[in-house]
């Protein structure tokens, strides 16, 4: 019996793959990265938008930007010029232009695009022109990192998970930095740096996470004991979120009971002993073995 591959949606799908056409070749080759003229179009448009980014990069020192200014303009516009064509042709080829505009990478191409026409209308817009560099966040997408994307989805889910736990740690580390602030304030007072309640908890916060920038310091023998304190439960406390996080992240990682549970009607395999309906095509499952013997 042939185990049914499960492949991940492309990312395009949810905006409406056509069905023939030019707009159909254009979306084979912009939203399917696993033909030859896809994989050449991501390698492309990487190389392109990390140039991009250098330029800003660069134009960013005044000594390089004083010496190719020009050259810099010239680059600017091309780089432009391509994301436009590549923004329109994505609105072009998906059967919802609209729902692509307002998603999140649409939204990232748009930001990267207008800085550019803007500046030209507005000189003083011209600092807008480093959100391009927001482009690199479609480095991910391009590349279809499969494994990191399920990585970062495992992840995620640990994170929501914890996120009641992580809520009540919280907010007993707010209590403690407020607490120990306002005892800060009390006990080293304006005359040592501890002006008002807010610089006492800035001063709590930043030495709980050990972070100790050193622009406020406590001067008496008692403030030096509370910092102290401060000290050790920061070094105690930043391990419990990390430890909260990690325990889901185990739990969701373990392995799961291993079964032959094939559906009927698409003849995949491998669906855990609790599951009701196939996971690939949706139709209800027969019972485990385990469970009709019961």
């Amino acid at each position: 019996m042939t185990k049914k591959t499960t492949l991940q949606p492309l990312d395009g799908q949810r905006f409406g793959r056509p069905d023939t056409g030019w707009r159909l070749k254009i979306y084979t080759v912009i939203f399917e990265a696993d033909t030859r003229a896809g994989r050449l179009f991501d390698l492309l448009l990487i190389g392109v938008i990390l140039a991009s980014v250098g330029v800003v990069v660069l134009d960013s020192m005044a000594e390089v930007h004083a010496r190719y200014s020009a050259v810099f303009n010239v680059l600017e516009w091309v780089f432009t010029t391509v994301f436009t064509v590549e923004y329109i042709a994505r609105l072009a080829c998906v059967r919802r232009p609209m729902r692509y505009a307002k998603s999140g990478f649409g939204t990232i191409d748009l930001l990267a695009l207008l800085p550019t026409y803007l500046a030209v209308l507005v000189p003083g817009l011209h600092a807008l022109i480093d959100v391009r560099v927001l482009r690199l966040l479609r480095i991910f997408r391009i590349l279809k990192l499969t494994a990191y994307v399920a990585e970062f989805r495992a992840l995620g889910q640990a994170l929501s998970a914890s996120r009641r736990k992580i809520l009540v740690f919280m907010s007993f580390v707010m209590v403690v930095v407020v607490v120990m602030g306002t005892l800060m304030y009390v006990v080293e007072g304006a005359a040592n740096g501890y002006t008002s309640i807010p610089v006492g908890v800035y001063w709590a916060i930043t030495t709980m996470t050990t972070v100790g920038f050193g622009d406020i310091t406590p001067k008496t023998d008692l403030g030096r004991v509370i910092a102290s304190l401060m000290m050790l439960l920061g070094w105690g406390t930043l391990a419990v979120p990390t430890g909260i996080v990690s325990a889901e992240f185990t739990l969701q990682r373990m392995p799961r009971v291993p079964t032959t549970r094939t559906c009927h009607e698409c003849l995949s395999e491998g669906h855990a002993p609790g599951a009701r309906f196939c996971s690939d095509c949706g139709a209800v499952l027969p019972r485990w073995q385990h469970e009709a013997a019961e």
